[in-house]
Order: structure tokens, then sequence, then C-alpha cells
């Protein structure tokens, strides 16, 4: 997980360099291109064709757009905030989740769970700072990516139980690769051999970012390894200052902090609950 969670970071980090040339859309075109062919490999060892039915078409598509919305409004967001502010306010994604259990999943959801939601949303608020002087209104798209991701987990909860793996990420991977063509025309910039070389890099880190985290938690517990996810956050520091110069202030610690705590402590009731 720690590997994994390094290897995620240093994709993002990857991704904030590219928006300072490439629009979003190509970003995705470009990426979705390399992660094809580990995913063809994938496919091909998982059985082939045959691992590719699915009988919930609809439920591919909507996850499909969730994906797309959700990476073009972190990408967007990468664009505008430091990596440590992206990452950790897209750590989010927990405290969505448990909140919508109820209403979607017909989850009860106990009040120490509740006051770990409302813990990890103040955390996110100190991290924007309203109302200062650098108000961070970018930090609007990492925030509604992870509600995103909360959705696009949550559909997958229900669709993992008629549908491999693979036929998740291939039909995701086709919907982003379709969907960017769509405006392609529109905001292609040449690309130099070189460039092309660190989309490729792009599409191995996130696919192998992925890979080891499924991995992970095939041969351990949830309980033990997730918590070793938030260490992003940490890396996201470092690659931040070491290539932009970025350093988090208090205000940003402290935020990073009651996220960190939210996340772990909703983990561990989950836990708890699930044992009873």
């Amino acid at each position: 997980m720690l590997l994994g969670a390094a290897v995620l970071t240093a994709n993002d980090a990857l991704l904030k360099w590219m928006t300072g040339n490439y629009h979003v859309a190509q970003i995705m075109f470009c990426r979705g291109l390399f992660v094809s062919i580990p995913l063809a490999l994938l496919i091909w060892r998982s059985g082939g064709l045959r691992s590719l039915h699915t009988d919930n078409p609809k439920g591919h598509f909507i996850r499909a757009l969730l994906v797309i919305l959700g990476t073009f409004l972190f990408v967007s967001g990468l664009k505008y905030l430091t990596l440590t502010d992206a990452i950790a306010i897209a750590f989010a994604g927990p405290l969505f989740i448990t909140a919508l259990a109820p209403s979607l999943l017909g989850e009860h959801v106990g009040w120490r769970r509740w006051m770990a939601v409302l813990a990890g949303f103040i955390g996110i608020v100190i991290i924007m700072r309203p109302g200062g002087s650098i108000f961070q209104w970018a930090a609007l798209f990492p925030l509604a990516a992870s509600l995103t991701g909360a959705l696009r987990d949550i559909l997958t909860r229900g669709m993992s139980a008629t549908d491999t793996s693979v036929a998740l990420l291939f039909y995701t991977s086709l919907g982003v690769i379709l969907a960017s063509m769509v405006v392609l025309p529109l905001v292609w910039q040449p690309v130099p051999l070189k460039t092309w070389g660190w989309f490729a890099v792009n599409g191995f880190l996130i696919g192998s970012a992925h890979y080891l985290m499924i991995e992970t938690f095939r041969y351990g517990e949830a309980a033990l390894v997730a918590p070793f996810k938030y260490s992003g956050v940490v890396y996201a520091a470092i690659l931040g200052y070491l290539i932009w110069g970025d350093i988090p202030d208090l205000r940003t610690v402290i935020g990073v902090t009651f996220v960190i705590t939210a996340g772990i402590y909703i983990l561990h009731r989950e836990q708890v609950q699930y044992k009873e």
C-alpha cells in the first residue's frame, strides 16, 4: 500500500506538470492509450473476451461517466492547487460514502461516524480558507471529484458481484478514451516525442498504482492496510516542495490532519460494525 500510494502520488505530480501545457481532455486521451496496453494483457490473462461479459451496460455507462467527470475535475484542480491540498481534499471520498450510505445503500450510520464525517469536512473547510484573502476556490474541483468517486465506489459495490474487475476497468477506460475524443479536435496541441514518453510513464504509473492497491487488499486485511493510503499526502508534500517549492502552512497541516483522522476513524468503525 505504501508503494501504491507513492506511485499514485507520483502520477498526480506528473499530471499537475502536464496541465501547464495540455488540456485535460488531451491528457486523458493520451494516458488512456497507454493504459490500454497493460489492460489488454490483463484481459488476455483473465480469459480473453469472456472476462468482458456483462449484463449491465447501463451500469458501466454510468460508472464511466462518473470516472470521466471525476478525472476532469481532479486534474482541473491540480492546475491551480498545490499537490498536497488537492490530494488531501480528494481524500474526502470516505466522508461522502458514509454520508450517502443511508440513502443509497440502506446502511445504518451511527453517531460516531457522523461526527467523524463532520470533523473531516471541517478539515476541508480549513484547507479551503473561506472568507480569507487566499480562498482556494479551485479546491471545489477535487472536492467534487471525491463526490463522484464516492458515487462510483457505491455503484461498483453492486456491480462487482456480477462483473469482473477486468470488465469494470475495460469499459471505464474505453469510455474515457471515447469521451475525450469528442473534444480532442478543439484542444489538441502538438506532442513532442519526449512528451509522448511522459504520457507513457503516466499511463504506466496509474496502472501500476491501481494494481498494487488491488493486490494489497487481496492479501491484507483492509483495516490494517487502508490507512497507509493516506501516506500519499506525505509524498505529495515532499514532491510539491522538490518540484514547485510548495511548503504546507499550518492551516493546511491542521486541515489535512482532520481529514485523515476522520477517514481512518470511519474505517475503524466500519470494521467494528462488520464484526458485530
